[in-house]
């Protein structure tokens, strides 16, 4: 299928948009899920266990921008919700993110819940589930199409909705965290002809975890990770290295293995805000045509200013450790990722 856009561009930046558009196009995104260099600030976006593991409601709000100067690449927004309940055990959360690739838009919409049980006294297991569904917008009338035999080709636009069910497993201690997710257990079994052309929907499982290293009173190192495992596709590997300094400062880099390396900052603007940037370069054949991918992350955590002396003396009162003294416990657990 040969496919030419509309627009003026230098010759090699439209060759790669419309090799990128015809692969998104013809055999479906390898990364199907939207991509984060900062997925340990959006741990809610890809496993529904997370979200009532947060001490005090978070809303987070996230922007990538990814191969800049290729026109059609990447674009993802996303809004997340974290609403753990007072029972300490369950929690809700919304997650809306809309992902952007050449005339290919979906947007997911999806409604988590959990519930998690202690293991240890230092230790919880949180079980998650997820619904909602993915809203697919194909505009052909962005390009000019020319291949016989492609029916689809016919229509300008092509509006699908498929519905979504996920699941996650997420256990954590007072510095380290692990969990498992599968975004969507629905196939393409759920489109019909015409549309499994354009989406070809596999299970997604994602793997994520991380430590905090208490290196002195004022610096701690947090290293994750990140596996994406899809059928037929290449297992996508990231792994990250952090410093937190002071509780207010992150600085760190990030390796997404064959694909790029990323540099990452972040700044506690005060007890209730949290502002994270990430800079990717890649290191494969597209690093040649672009100048890099860009994220934005902004997070508020509601109540904290407020509460953060009474979730202290509420951990302490349940026996658990402090790793920062003097600082709230939610600073030195996953939740601070």
């Amino acid at each position: 299928m040969y496919m030419k856009y509309n627009l003026s561009m230098q010759k090699h930046f439209f060759f790669i948009s419309v090799v990128l558009t015809l692969f998104c196009l013809t055999t479906g995104i390898a990364q199907k899920e939207p991509q984060y260099t900062q997925y340990m600030y959006n741990i809610g976006s890809f496993n529904p266990a997370y979200v009532g593991t947060v001490e005090s409601p978070e809303i987070s709000a996230a922007y990538r921008a990814q191969w800049i100067d290729i026109d059609g690449a990447p674009r993802t927004i996303r809004l997340g919700v974290n609403l753990p309940f007072q029972n300490e055990k369950t929690g809700l959360g919304l997650n809306i993110v809309n992902d952007q690739i050449g005339p290919l838009t979906q947007t997911f919409l999806d409604l988590a819940y959990s519930f998690q049980v202690k293991v240890t006294d230092e230790t919880k297991l949180s079980f998650g589930i997820d619904a909602g569904g993915s809203f697919l917008n194909v505009d052909f009338s962005k390009g000019t199409f020319e291949n016989p035999g492609e029916p689809i080709l016919d229509r300008e636009t092509v509006n699908k909705f498929y519905p979504t069910v996920g699941a996650g497993l997420f256990m954590y201690g007072n510095q380290w965290y692990l969990g498992a997710s599968v975004p969507n257990f629905l196939t393409d079994a759920v489109y019909n002809e015409d549309v499994a052309t354009v989406v070809e929907d596999k299970i997604q499982f994602n793997f994520v975890g991380g430590y905090v290293f208490n290196l002195s009173d004022g610096l701690k190192f947090k290293p994750a990770f990140l596996i994406n495992s899809l059928q037929g596709a290449p297992v996508n590997i990231n792994v990250s290295a952090n410093f937190l300094i002071k509780d207010a400062f992150t600085t760190g880099v990030s390796y997404r293995v064959d694909n790029a390396f990323s540099g990452l900052a972040g700044f506690q603007i005060s007890n209730t805000m949290f502002l994270g940037y990430s800079y990717d370069y890649n290191t494969n054949l597209l690093g040649d045509y672009n100048n890099g991918s860009h994220e934005l992350i902004l997070k508020f955590y509601l109540g904290r200013g407020a509460n953060s002396n009474n979730n202290r003396k509420r951990s302490s009162s349940k026996g658990e450790n402090q790793s920062g003294k003097g600082q709230p416990k939610q600073i030195d657990t996953p939740r601070f990722f």
